[in-house]
């Protein structure tokens, strides 16, 4: 059987870090020699290859340009390539995974991103274990099939679908959570893997990679006492196309006259509002409360259980590959990678 070839592609942050003996401060090392600092690949039974971007980036920077980069990279290697490891600062590591998951359609291999809380280089590293297991999982096959051809995120013992999770510790070594959606696997002794919740492409489409997103849009995260001119400038803010609208509870908003005002002629003049909960978990269910109940006849989109990560990506993705409006529309309201409960 041909031998497998997992792809490692490291964008920066705090993993690839190690502990220069000269200044006893922390820089980042050349991933080529990965295997130096993490020995224990050289047991693998598939190979390991790198990539670095160069210059690194901090994940605070994070953009699309850097996701087309990536998702140009995929591209280029997918043929060569069973699976793919993105080394990845954690702060945006969620943004980034739903984007992808956005952008690879057809997807047939395991993109699995990770990173860790502390360096490498660091004796109580967390992220030896996070790159070694995320290296398993991404080559794991049965039958020459990937065992998970998703997006992922691999952190501390769990796989989540990269569209359905969110950071929400900065501090603890469990950095990640998906609320609404179930792990996909859990590493212990064994890594076990959750087969019914693992989506797998049926149809025989061809790999397609999209290289545009459009970031003509913004977030807006209502709070009891939000000034009235805040909402307004956010909803009238130069070529803004749509706004993720994150609400109270099941997609509750304040009933003030001149808040629904704002929020009608916004969706008048054809901006997207699209309605998120601020709960980790949970649904936006906009027909249960009466608060609800106004912005669905003002014809706000239901965002459902998407995670605000996934939200705001999804537009950007569909905005720029859509060929209407209305196609946007129809979108939001479908599951295209699993991002929503159908």
């Amino acid at each position: 059987m041909e031998e497998r070839k997992i792809l490692i592609i490291y964008t920066g942050g705090t993993i690839g870090m190690v502990i220069d003996p000269e200044t006893n401060s922390l820089v980042p090392f050349d991933f080529e020699n990965v295997s130096k600092h993490v020995p224990e690949l050289r047991r693998f039974d598939f190979q390991v290859r790198s990539i670095s971007f160069e210059p690194l980036v901090d994940s605070s920077d994070m953009n699309p340009e850097i996701w087309i980069k990536l998702v140009g990279i995929i591209e280029e290697n997918y043929s060569q390539f069973d699976g793919f490891v993105i080394l990845h600062g954690t702060d945006t590591m969620a943004y980034t995974a739903s984007a992808l998951s956005f952008m690879l359609s057809n997807l047939k291999k395991p993109v699995i991103l990770t990173g860790s809380q502390l360096p490498l280089g660091t004796i109580r590293t967390d992220g030896k274990e996070n790159l070694i297991t995320a290296l398993e999982i991404a080559a794991a096959q049965k039958n020459r099939q990937a065992l998970v051809p998703e997006v992922c995120i691999y952190f501390k013992d769990k796989l989540f679908r990269g569209n359905r999770t969110t950071k929400y510790n900065a501090e603890h070594f469990h950095a990640f959570r998906s609320d609404n959606y179930p792990p996909l696997a859990e590493a212990g002794i064994h890594i076990k893997y959750n087969y019914p919740y693992i989506r797998y492409t049926m149809l025989n489409g061809t790999f397609r990679v999209a290289k545009k997103m459009d970031t003509n849009v913004a977030l807006l995260r209502i709070f009891p006492g939000i000034n009235k001119d805040v909402v307004r400038a956010i909803l009238n803010a130069p070529n803004i196309k749509a706004v993720v609208l994150e609400t109270y509870g099941s997609g509750n908003a304040p009933t003030k006259k001149w808040f629904l005002e704002a929020i009608k002629e916004a969706v008048d003049k054809g901006l997207i509002i699209l309605n998120v909960t601020q709960c980790l978990a949970g649904s936006v269910e906009m027909w249960r409360y009466e608060t609800g109940v106004h912005l669905l006849e003002l014809g706000v989109v239901s965002g459902r259980d998407m995670t605000t990560e996934a939200a705001i990506t999804k537009l950007m993705y569909l905005l720029a590959n859509a060929d209407s409006i209305e196609e946007v529309k129809t979108n939001l309201n479908k599951s295209l990678q699993g991002e929503i409960y159908i």
